[in-house]
């Protein structure tokens, strides 16, 4: 049995209906001789309770004359029905979104001012946070409606990638606004279903100017359909990645094989490492690996070999460098060089791209160049038999990507001339047919360069193919204020939602299953600061955020069987058998 919660009211406090005339009918309203049963209501200034006096139409042939008008000041101060007051529900909200905090850590600090339970503040996060905020959103149509009559919408489209087969989570943000057109789950992603997605906006009587997105297949002939007015903006970030495609690939086989072949070469020698014991390198604790111990002499030795150590200043730690010279022997000294060149080779084999620029295998081959170069001064100077077996590995592994670097590098090349036509540095607005124009001339000079060399003149046609396939999309930011030139907003709110739920949970496997129970409302965005917050909250009517806990409800019971506890999924099935028995005798058939 559930022991009721012990609390002791500070204030006790009747309000009054603030309206004087019907809103529709503008009679006289008069007072109820009643008023509403006292709710204790728990805030984060203390405990109080509270009640409203309402009032009726006094016109009979008024449409609303049953309708009693609660007080509005009441309706602020808590949910109706609710026992927790908007400013707790704002708290809890503001430590989850904002201060991403676990559901102990906002049980924890919301329990010092409040009376609440851990699954209580679960509770009003899902079914009364969220919705609430998903209810303020709605608030703002009028502002909606005026952008769109003035100057038409601007959308922004992206979806996060599914995982397991499950629904994908798309997006709509209006950018001109802000706001959240539609937010939501899909389980196809052809042109009939972001047809199906799209449509309530035209329904609704919007004018959409501009459309962002990026070049999905389905998502293309959806948008011409359904916004056939609207120019369709596509991502120029995902553009260059398209066209870095092949070289991306060539790329990474550059690396793999010039890492395959120097570790072959000098694999052995980049392995070893100073070891406390075979496969174990440095470890602390209560019974931590041996040290070697510094030299009282020269506390604040240099770790660099010829540099003065009174250039430090007295009491400032340096970092460690490759080496430290201390009171070491000259053969200990060139020993540690030599491994601090070994740690930078395991380094830079383990680069990874980041394309359309950073590719790894240009970095790498370019880098190691640079060791092999600093390895040829230093065999000049004094020779050494490790330094000469790791530099011939090196010659050798980076002579045989020689030609393919020279390619990809040239490569390379084009694709930031590309980018720096898209976006010059410190270079005037221009109209989008101006920046046309200089792409394909600029595409007609690459298809120039590379005409005489078999792998330059394929990677020059699919750079010319992919941007006559983006072309009807590409130009747009350059003529319409207010739509920006990639799509990565929408993006880095998906990385951020996933950041938000990865340290509120701290489970990196978790953030999937979060985001299909709950992300749509998670993806809608707060007010600036808690009281702003708190003031949204509260002004959502109690019949809208009845209709959207509906919503949360109709979809999370497409979770009520995932559970991977057998207990629990066994009383789910014996449940469900009981249930189909009672169906079959209400039938008949037992």
């Amino acid at each position: 049995m559930r022991r009721a919660k012990d609390l002791s009211p500070q204030t006790s406090t009747t309000y009054l209906c603030e309206l004087d005339q019907c809103p529709f009918c503008h009679s006289v309203l008069a007072k109820c001789a009643y008023h509403s049963e006292i709710k204790t209501v728990q805030e984060l200034s203390g405990v109080r309770k509270i009640a409203y006096q309402p009032k009726r139409c006094v016109n009979p042939n008024c449409a609303d004359v049953h309708r009693a008008f609660r007080s509005s000041e009441w309706l602020h101060i808590a949910p109706l029905g609710g026992t927790y007051g908007y400013d707790v529900i704002a708290l809890i909200g503001w430590q989850r979104q904002e201060g991403f905090q676990t559901f102990d850590a906002c049980h924890q600090a919301v329990s010092q001012r409040v009376t609440i339970s851990e699954s209580q503040v679960r509770y009003m996060y899902t079914q009364q946070y969220l919705p609430l905020l998903a209810c303020h959103e709605r608030h703002h149509l009028q502002q909606l409606q005026d952008v769109s009559k003035t100057r038409g919408l601007v959308l922004s489209l992206d979806g996060l990638a599914p995982e397991g087969g499950e629904a994908q989570l798309w997006v709509i943000r209006e950018l001109r606004t802000g706001l959240t057109l539609r937010s939501g789950w899909m389980s196809q992603q052809d042109q009939t279903a972001f047809e199906q997605f799209l449509h309530p906006i035209v329904d609704a009587g919007y004018q959409v100017s501009v459309v962002l997105s990026d070049k999905q297949r389905g998502l293309l002939p959806a948008i011409h359909t359904v916004f056939p007015q609207a120019r369709h903006a596509l991502c120029q970030s995902h553009y260059l990645k398209n066209l870095a495609e092949p070289v991306n690939t060539a790329d990474e086989a550059m690396k793999v094989q010039l890492r395959k072949t120097i570790r072959g070469a000098i694999g052995p020698m980049l392995r070893s490492e100073h070891v406390d014991a075979p496969g174990v390198l440095t470890v602390t604790g209560v019974l931590p690996s041996g040290a070697e111990p510094s030299s009282p002499a020269a506390p604040h030795a240099s770790p660099f070999p010829g540099s003065s150590s009174t250039s430090q200043k007295p009491g400032v730690d340096q970092e460690d460098g490759p080496l430290e010279t201390g009171t070491t022997s000259v053969g200990q000294q060139r020993h540690e060089i030599v491994m601090a060149i070994q740690q930078r080779l395991r380094y830079l084999l383990t680069l990874k791209g980041r394309p359309p620029f950073r590719l790894a295998g240009i970095e790498m081959y370019e880098r190691l160049t640079e060791v092999a170069a600093c390895l040829t001064s230093m065999l000049e100077v004094q020779a050494d038999p490790r330094l000469v077996h790791m530099h011939q590995g090196l010659a050798d592994a980076l002579s045989t990507v020689d030609d393919t670097y020279h390619d990809l590098r040239q490569a390379a090349d084009w694709l930031a001339a590309i980018s720096a036509v898209l976006d010059p540095e410190g270079a005037p607005e221009r109209p989008g047919d101006v920046v046309r124009e200089q792409l394909f001339a600029s595409l007609d000079t690459i298809q120039e360069q590379g005409a005489e060399h078999p792998v330059l003149s394929d990677i020059a046609a699919h750079l010319k193919k992919t941007t006559r396939n983006y072309a009807p999309g590409l130009f747009h930011t350059y003529d319409i204020e207010d739509v920006p030139r990639t799509n990565n907003a929408r993006e880095s709110e998906f990385r951020g939602l996933i950041r938000q739920l990865v340290k509120t949970t701290g489970q990196r496997g978790a953030t999937r299953r979060l985001i299909l129970r709950s992300g749509a409302w998670e993806a809608i965005p707060h007010p600036s600061t808690m009281e702003q917050t708190r003031e949204a909250l509260a002004d959502v009517a109690p019949e809208e955020l009845h209709q959207e806990r509906n919503r949360v409800r109709q979809h999370r019971k497409r979770f009520r069987t995932h559970t991977r506890s057998r207990k629990q999924s066994q009383k789910q099935l014996n449940d469900l058998q009981k249930h189909w028995a009672k169906l079959a005798q209400r039938d008949g058939y037992a």
